[in-house]
Formats: structure tokens, sequence, C-alpha cells
């Protein structure tokens, strides 16, 4: 009969000199905002306040307060709609827009209906404000991969102006200082590139991930918006014979 013994658990263990690397990397980089050049530090970290504030806002701006699959939404406006009950629709699609974009557009399309009962003018109409609510989606989204790009070259910029102060300062040293001067020179001036780098990567991972989403928000903004333009259109003839009949 075999017995089987149970293996240990697996325990990954951080070796030592990688905490002592990580914590002499973090401190060279707060050495970094002491030197001579901290100018470029202080402002890959501006660049990197300025992304972090733009990926909070817009997180909880595409991730929280807008929600997917808007044609779920459409369902009843456009019931409403297929019964001739535009008011009705109207007052729907009004309340929604407080929260949901597809609430402004829809009642963009409902009084245009409404005043016009054309279906060039629903058209128009909803294509206007659809261009707008569009733009509030992707808003800001594009300054994240401009902040990534700046933080780099202002960290390369850095690096290259401390190699020229580091070498312009061994020139009237003693040769016996001279390999303990460039080499601190040099740790202190590649900070900025490496802090650029800290910056910009994850302002770039979070580009991708807010621009994928707002282009899921737009698009099924968008089938939404056909879906309701498609019943006012259809339905928008019995609107120019109300009008009729009441001039008559």
């Amino acid at each position: 009969m075999r017995h089987w013994a149970l293996a240990p658990p697996l325990l990954i263990r951080i070796p030592d000199s990688f905490n002592g690397g990580l914590m002499e990397f973090l401190l060279s980089l707060g050495r970094a905002f002491t030197s001579s050049d901290a100018f470029w530090m202080w402002a890959i970290l501006a660049a990197q306040v300025v992304s972090v504030a733009i990926i909070a806002e817009r997180s909880i701006a595409l991730f929280v307060n807008r929600k997917v699959n808007q044609k779920d939404l459409s369902k009843a406006i456009a019931e409403d709609i297929k019964n001739g009950n535009l008011d009705k629709a109207l007052r729907r699609s009004l309340q929604l827009s407080a929260k949901e974009p597809l609430g402004v557009v829809a009642s963009a399309g409902i009084q245009a209906a409404i005043d016009m009962g054309g279906k060039e003018e629903i058209q128009l109409k909803m294509d206007e404000v659809l261009l707008e609510e569009n733009s509030r989606i992707e808003k800001r989204i594009g300054f994240l991969a401009m902040f990534a790009n700046v933080a780099t070259l202002v960290g390369l910029l850095g690096t290259i102006t401390g190699l020229i102060h580091s070498f312009a300062g061994i020139a009237n040293a003693n040769p016996v200082e001279k390999a303990a001067i460039l080499s601190n020179g040099i740790s202190l001036a590649m900070n900025t590139t490496a802090y650029g780098l800290i910056v910009a990567v994850p302002a770039l991972i979070m580009y991708a991930v807010l621009q994928n989403r707002a282009t899921k928000l737009s698009e099924d903004l968008n089938k939404a918006s056909l879906n309701l333009f498609i019943q006012l259109g259809f339905h928008y003839a019995p609107v120019s014979d109300k009008k009729e009949r009441s001039l008559v």
C-alpha cells in the first residue's frame, strides 16, 4: 500500500539583495530631488500628478458612472415611440439623461420629432447631440499618452544635462577623486530617465485601458441611438399628420 506525503508549501523568498537594491534605488531617487538638476525631477513629478488625476477622474467616469448595454436602456423608450406616445418617451428620456448619455441623445431626437416630425431633422439633431456625447466620453484620455511621452523625454533631457555637469565637474578635480565624482554624478543623472519611465509606463497602460473602454461605450451608444432613430424615423409620419389635422 502506497503512502502519499503532502508536499510542503512553496514559499517564494525575495532575496535580501533585491530589497536592498530597491531601497537604494528609492533613496537615490529621493536624492535626485535635491540635486543641482532637481528641476527635471520636479517637472516629471508634475506630469505624474496630472496623469494620476486624469486616470482617477476618467476611471470613475467611464467604469463607474457609465454603463454598457445602452440598447437595453432604450427598450422602454422605443416601446413608447412604437405606441405613438412621444410625450411619455420624452419624459422617460429626460429622466434617463441625468445619468446616461443615451437619454440626452434620445430626448433631442424625440423633441425634434415632436416639433418638426421630419426624418432628416431628427437625424440632424440626434447626430449633433451624439457627437457632443462621444466627445465627452473620450475627453482628456489623449493627454495620458502626451504626458507619458513628455515624462520620458524630460527624463532623457535631465540625464543628458546631468552627464554634462558631471563631466564638467571633474575637469579640475583631483585625479584620485575623478572616478568617484563621475560615478556619483552619472548615478544621479540616470535617475531622471528611470523616474520618467516609472511615470510613463503606467500612464501608457491606463491610456490603452481607458481608450478601449471609451471606444466600447461610444460604439454601444451609437448602436442604441441608431435603434431609436429607426423607431423615430418609422413613426414620424403620424406626428406630421397630427400637425396637419390640428391646422384644419
